[in-house]
This record gives C-alpha cells, sequence and structure tokens, in this order.
C-alpha cells in the first residue's frame, strides 16, 4: 500500500491497463478504448503541463517526445501502447527512485547511525544514561563494546581499539592509548573504555561529517546539464527518423510506433543514478562530495594548488633530533623538556610530549608552571627550573645560548635548565608518505600544473615542492593572496587542496576546493566542496578518479540508451515492430541504463587491490 501512495500513477496506470486488457477479452473493445485513451489523454496533459513550465525556465527538455508519443498513439488507436508508455514513464520516476536507495547506500548507512544516547559517569562513579545532545566537555563517558563514540574526547583507560572504517575508509582497527583524541563516530573495540568530552556532539567530528552527508544525499545530481547536451539533437533525430517514416509508408501509424521507442526514459535516468552512485563510492573510501556536480568539475579539473602544512606535510611535527650540552643524555633532556610542554599550547609541545612517550620515558609531574605566549613555558621539573621556547627569549634569559643550523622544514625549542643553556629539541613536519606518488597520479590523469601556495617561507616551500615534484611555488601567501593567485591560473578548472583556516576563501574561490578535514578546520570543510575524512592525500587523486570513471559511466549510460532506440527506431520506421511491442522494449532499455549506471558505485578496480580503501586505483581510459 505504501508504494501505491507514494507512485499513484503508476498504480493507476497499471488498474486502467489491466481493466482495458479485461474489457478486450470479454468483447468490450469500444469502451477498453475510449477508457484507454481518455486515461493517457490526461497523463499527457499533465506531463505536458510539467513540460510547459521548464519551457518557462528556459530549460528544454526531452519529455515532449513521451509527450507526443502517448498522442501519437491515442489518435492512432493503439491505445494499448499509449497505456504501456505511460506505466514507462511513470515508473522512470520508481525505477530512479529505487536506483538512488542503491546508489546511496553507504550515505544512509552513515546517517542512521547517529548515536543518541551516551552512559554519563557522574562523580561518585554511577552511570547515567544521557542524551548525546546534552554532553559537555569535561564530561566523562563511559562507551560499551561495539557502540558508537557519541562525542570527540580524550581516551582515560590505558589503551583501545577502535574501529573508523566509516569515518577515514581504513579497514583496520585503531590503536589508542591514554591521552590520545578519541574521534566521534568510529566504534568501541572488545572492550568497555571511558573517555572525558573535549566538544559537544554538535562540535564533534562525526556531526560535521553527517552534516556533509546531509549536504550530499539532499544535492541534485546535474541531470539537466549532462542530459541536455543530447535532449536536443535525440528529440530531432527521433521526430526526423518518424516523419521519414510517416511520409515514405503514407501510414500515420507509423509515426506513432518510432516515437514510442524515442522515449528518453535513459537520459532522464541514467545520469542522476551514476552520480549518486560516484558520490556513494567515495564515501566508502572517506571522501565526501559535496555535490554531484563537483563530480562533473573533478573529471575535467587542468590544475592543482596545494597548500603545505597539513596539506602535503602531515601537519604534526616529529622529533627530528635531540642536541644535549652540559654531559646531559638525549633521553634525559627530552624528559624535562616533555614535563614542562605538557603546560604548553603551542604546535610543537604535543609533538615532544609524544616523542618521549614513544621513548617511554617517565615524564615527571611539573609544578610552578607558566606560559608566556609566543614565547615559551617556564616550569619546575623535580626541583629544577625549566626554560622551553624559542631561541630569542631562551637567550634573553641565559647566557651562552648556542644556535643550530636549521634544515629546510625544520623547527627547533631551545631549553635552559637552572639558568643555564641546556640544548636544543629539533622537530621537522614531514612530507605524507603518499604525496608524491598523489602528484605522479595526478600528472597521469592529464594535470597540465601543480603548485604549492602557502604562507610559509619560501626556502621551505621550494624544498617541499621539489621533494614531491610540483612545477612552481607561491610563498609567504596571505589569505587573499592565495584567492588571487587560483582565480589567475591559466589551466581551469583548479582544484585547490588545503586544511586550515586561512585556506577557507580560496577553497571557495576554486573551481574545486578540497579540503583534509581529518584535522583540518571546520571553515576549511565549509569552504570546500570536497571534503576528505583521512590521513591520506592520496584520497585527492582518488576523488579525481571518481569524477573521471563517474562521468565517463553516466556518458556510456546514456550513449547505450541512445543506441539502443535510435536501433528500435530504425526498425519500428519499417513498419515491423507494432506500438505494443515497441513500448514494452524501451523498458528494457531503461533496464539496461539504470544497470550500466549503477556501475558508477564501484568504478574499475586496481588490479590486485582488496578494497575501495586503496591508496589509488589503476588508470583508466576515459
Amino acid at each position: 500500500m505504501s508504494l501505491l501512495r507514494r507512485y499513484p500513477v503508476v498504480a493507476a496506470t497499471l488498474m486502467v491497463l489491466l481493466g482495458t486488457l479485461v474489457m478486450m477479452w470479454v468483447g468490450l473493445g469500444e469502451q477498453a478504448r475510449w477508457v484507454a485513451s481518455v486515461f493517457a489523454f490526461v497523463v499527457a496533459l499533465q506531463l505536458g503541463w510539467g513540460m510547459a513550465k521548464d519551457i518557462a525556465k528556459g530549460h528544454w527538455g526531452i519529455d515532449i517526445l513521451a509527450f507526443t508519443a502517448i498522442l501519437a498513439t491515442v489518435f492512432v488507436g493503439e491505445y494499448v501502447a499509449a497505456l504501456i508508455i505511460c506505466l514507462m514513464v511513470s515508473g522512470g520516476e520508481a525505477l530512479e527512485d529505487y536506483a538512488q536507495v542503491r546508489a546511496t547506500k553507504s550515505l544512509s548507512e552513515l546517517l542512521e547511525r547517529v548515536p543518541t544516547r551516551a552512559h554519563l559517569v557522574d562523580g561518585a562513579g554511577n552511570l547515567i544514561e544521557v542524551k548525546v545532545v546534552d554532553l559537555v566537555p569535561g564530561n566523562v563517558v563511559m562507551v560499551r563494546p561495539g557502540e558508537i563514540l557519541p562525542v570527540d574526547g580524550v581516551l582515560l583507560d590505558a589503551e583501545a581499539a577502535f574501529d573508523e572504517s566509516s569515518m577515514t575508509g581504513e579497514s583496520l582497527p585503531v590503536h589508542k592509548v591514554a591521552g590520545e583524541q578519541l574521534m566521534s563516530g568510529a566504534v568501541n573495540g572488545t572492550h568497555a573504555i571511558e573517555l572525558r568530552a573535549n566538544a559537544t556532539a554538535a562540535d564533534s567530528q562525526y556531526s560535521r561529517i553527517v552534516e556533509l552527508v546531509r549536504e550530499a544525499a539532499a544535492s541534485r545530481a546535474p541531470v539537466v546539464r549532462l542530459a541536455d547536451r543530447y535532449a536536443v539533437p535525440f528529440t530531432l533525430l527521433a521526430y526526423a527518423i518518424a516523419g521519414a517514416a510517416w511520409w515514405a509508408s503514407g501510414d500515420p501509424v507509423r509515426f506513432a510506433e518510432v516515437l514510442v521507442v524515442a522515449t528518453p526514459c535513459p537520459l532522464l535516468i541514467a545520469a542522476p543514478v551514476a552520480f549518486m552512485g560516484g558520490m556513494s563510492r567515495a564515501a566508502k573510501a572517506g571522501v565526501i562530495v559535496k555535490d554531484g556536480g563537483t563530480l562533473e568539475k573533478l573529471a575535467a579539473v587542468k590544475s592543482v594548488a596545494f597548500d603545505k602544512t597539513g596539506t602535503l606535510t602531515r601537519g604534526t611535527p616529529v622529533l627530528r633530533a635531540i642536541k644535549p650540552v652540559d654531559g646531559l643524555s638525549e633521553d634525559d633532556l627530552l624528559r624535562m623538556v616533555a614535563s614542562a610542554e605538557q603546560y604548553s599550547s603551542h604546535v610543537l609541545a604535543a609533538s615532544i610530549v609524544a616523542a618521549a612517550r614513544e621513548r617511554s620515558l617517565r615524564i615527571p609531574q611539573a609544578h610552578d608552571a607558566s606560559e608566556e605566549a609566543t614565547n615559551g613555558v617556564s616550569a619546575l621539573v623535580e626541583g629544577h627550573r625549566v626554560l622551553v621556547g624559542k631561541p630569542s627569549w631562551v637567550a634573553s634569559l641565559v647566557p651562552k645560548v648556542v644556535r643550530y643550523p636549521l634544515a629546510p622544514g625544520e623547527s627547533s625549542v631551545y631549553v635552559a635548565i637552572d639558568g643555564r643553556f641546556a640544548g636544543v629539541v629539533v622537530l621537522a613536519d614531514e612530507l605524507r608518505l603518499d604525496a608524491m606518488q598523489t602528484v605522479e597520479e595526478l600528472r597521469s590523469m592529464g594535470i597540465v600544473e601543480m603548485l604549492v601556495l602557502t604562507g610559509d617561507q619560501r626556502a621551505t616551500a621550494e624544498h617541499v615542492a621539489a621533494e614531491v615534484g610540483l612545477d612552481r611555488v607561491e610563498a609567504e601567501c596571505l589569505p587573499q593572496d592565495k584567492v588571487t593567485f587560483v582565480q589567475g591560473m591559466a589551466h581551469r578548472p583548479v582544484m585547490m587542496v588545503g586544511d586550515g583556516v586561512n585556506d577557507a576563501p580560496v577553497l571557495a574561490a576554486a573551481d574545486v576546493g578540497i579540503a583534509m578535514g581529518a584535522r583540518g578546520s571546520t571553515a576549511a570543510s565549509q569552504s570546500a566542496d570536497v571534503v576528505i575524512m583521512t590521513e591520506h592525500i592520496s584520497r585527492v587523486a582518488h576523488s579525481v578518479r571518481i569524477g573521471k570513471d563517474t562521468v565517463r559511466i553516466a556518458l556510456q549510460s546514456i550513449w547505450l540508451g541512445i543506441i539502443i532506440s535510435v536501433m528500435l527506431m530504425l526498425v519500428a520506421a519499417t513498419g515491423v515492430l507494432p506500438a505494443i511491442a515497441g513500448a514494452l522494449s524501451q523498458e528494457v532499455v531503461d533496464l539496461v541504463a539504470i544497470l550500466s549506471a549503477l556501475r558508477a558505485l564501484k568504478g574499475t578496480r586496481q588490479r590486485g587491490a582488496g578494497n575501495e580503501a586503496a591508496p589509488l586505483e589503476a588508470s583508466l581510459v576515459t
């Protein structure tokens, strides 16, 4: 019954068609003709009204073929064929709906998994079930085995494993230790854990992804743009063949028989199904494409601009060297620095603490800690006054500070203990492992120009560009400078890849903006057309590959429907294909077009690849 209410025209057409056949069988042919003809005429008027509104808006679609075919079959007395055309046109909506549900399955699954309840641990250690929207930063939440983490937070247990596949496309469990960040939307492993929330549900990662998915699911695939490229030529060709058949035979029935097999459902259905399939395929790999039109742009991209920090590089500095003085060991210096840096908000502090933990060093408790904004930290560690910060700041407080030469991409913190210079800790923001492979893949897909567009110093940017293999560097850019460079690039469309707040304007200005959203800013994600929810920049090339696959499959499906329809029109023009048989054959054409378009769900897999989360796919002929 729900199907009847959802598709009333389909239900009514089936009932009238069945009634018509019964009346013909019992000898009420004239009554059957009138019932079928009147009903078909009403459907044609409904279709014509929608067509007229589209034409008034400047959209010349191909519904005119179906409209003409229904009227032609009614006027030449082929009323059963007219009903079959009505069923085909109205049933096309139901077929498209089913295909899009199939294509958007992975998008829907993400929406359905949104947690609504959480287990709050109160001050006495009791569990209280609360609404997820009521959680605030600082709350301690217990998550049972197999449950979805409701908010972003910090792990309080010693260690745990999580399934982040629905968020990032990674198939293997991710292991975390106490103090590490947890991402909402991940699935807890086999043991209950506790986390301390550091964001509300609305501000957590999963809510950001779900909002992006809602936009993607609600977006309208570029049906009009893609189909209309072929609508007018196809319509004119159909009328030409039908008119020639009528003229050659002198029989107006021949005109109706040709138009019956010229109905435009393959053009109307194939494009949206393919584009929704491409968006679903991207979502499975941790890539949220906000609308179907973006896939068309991705397929045509000619230039790519990359931000550096957090995009080509990891965005998280790692320990490169420890240079102690005065007889201190590397581990002792790192341990003292890590203790003081626990209280710093500087970008390098977390990396230093993580490096100490990786070496299994005992990080002592610090006391009397204070931070001087933008300069450094002072803390009392095991009875020693430790200063950690910029070389100029440390040099202003203690004598005999020795400067350490840095290579491009390196940063350093200077250390003083009890009023004496104690050494230097050197860190570097390393390239992503898949950055070079990504650039090579993009070149193989016809990208003409690639560059670094960054606010960093030129020497560092040029070092990264040379290592990755990019064409040129635009360094020391302000946000407005980035916008100007992108707008002035000659080879278009232009794709910009970034992650920070300062990238939001240029992501919005580019033809296609891609945000590295795993740890990037909300502003960047909201400005971008594509959001990559993993740490793999290879997903940039993967997105372009999906765009090319999707457009290729959509066009193949459209052309497949057109070619079969033209062949059927030529056959019908000879008079050997009755109108009823032609109408039934057109349903087969629709089904073939839909099945062909659904190939966009998987594209073409790389030989030997196990799943869609593999870094990149093999080259395709587009």
